[in-house]
């Protein structure tokens, strides 16, 4: 039986309910606790309600459970947070700072914060975007990213936590819906493809962005979380990449399977977001020091997901 005691905080969102199957199969299933601000329908397992804005209820949990991980994954994403700036920036750095301080307090032994292409701006080299980039984003969500990447930085070096980031591409998987991101259009079109339906995209069609394979992302996170402390080399945030592609391609990857299926471009205010994100990134820091690497493609991935969603709505 595990030693571990794990907190999900955000287990609701598109990356938190597969991570936290994935870290159940890992630890245990009574080694893992579920939290969110609200119940999800048909949640299995241990589950919580817990809003990350209350540091009180945040130790609660981390007392009663004897926590020995978190994983901080609740926030407002880049295209929602452009609708409410500054409540976004109040959410995004004051959970953040609630879960850094309880961390520190009860001596839990290791954090997991995500980070985001979004932190990346203007004047980086938009092709193979280096990890050392100067960041400068142009939203909300990419400023309260890139200031938590200093913060787990610093928490790091001023008090010794073992705090881990990964800089997430956009993440595509067929288990939950698309969350309020720029990059969730290459989630939304499978949906309409399976479903038999043309898709109408809110970026232009050679709009390339970074993006990896919910698989991927789940796998990378556990590898470096798992990876020894003393390979830990960066305490901001870990580059992360699996695959590039643009709408045109990925629809193009679809037709091959689904030759009727129609796409067609009305990009909106979420197309300049896109275009100060990389175009493919540089991940070559995460490989060298624990080991990365992906293995889904545009094909692969195109296949997995129109044979899932294929099973998901025949259920439905």
């Amino acid at each position: 039986m595990s030693k571990e005691s794990i907190l999900v905080i955000g287990a609701n969102g598109q990356i938190g309910s597969v991570l936290t199957g994935a870290l159940r199969k890992e630890f245990g299933e009574k080694n893992v606790w579920a939290t969110d601000i609200r119940a999800a329908n048909g949640y299995e397992g241990q589950f919580e309600l817990l809003n990350v804005m209350d540091a009180k209820a945040i130790a609660s949990a981390v007392e009663r459970h004897n926590i020995t991980q978190v994983y901080h994954l609740a926030a407002i994403l880049s295209a929602k947070g452009e609708q409410n700036p500054l409540q976004t920036w109040d959410i995004n750095m004051g959970g953040l700072f609630n879960v850094f301080e309880v961390a520190r307090e009860k001596k839990v032994a290791k954090v997991f914060y995500p980070s985001s292409i979004a932190v990346f701006g203007a004047d980086i080299p938009r092709q193979m975007t280096p990890q050392d980039a100067v960041l400068k984003p142009t939203t909300v969500y990419g400023m309260s990213k890139s200031a938590g990447e200093l913060w787990s930085q610093y928490y790091h070096l001023k008090y010794d936590m073992d705090i881990r980031s990964l800089r997430y591409p956009g993440v595509v998987g067929w288990q939950s819906d698309p969350g309020g991101g720029t990059t969730d259009y290459a989630v939304d079109i499978y949906h309409y493809a399976e479903r038999g339906e043309d898709y109408n995209c809110f970026l232009s069609e050679n709009t390339a962005l970074p993006m990896i394979y919910m698989d991927d992302a789940i796998r990378a996170t556990l590898e470096l979380m798992d990876a020894a402390t003393a390979k830990i080399k960066v305490r901001t945030s870990y580059n992360l990449a699996g695959m590039s592609f643009s709408p045109v391609e990925i629809a193009a990857s679809i037709q091959k399977l689904k030759p009727g299926f129609n796409i067609s471009y009305s990009p909106d205010f979420r197309q300049k977001i896109a275009e100060s994100w990389p175009e493919s990134i540089d991940d070559s820091a995460a490989r060298t020091d624990w080991g990365w690497k992906p293995a889904f493609d545009l094909k692969k991935m195109t296949e997995d997901m129109l044979f899932h969603l294929k099973a998901k709505y025949q259920v439905v």
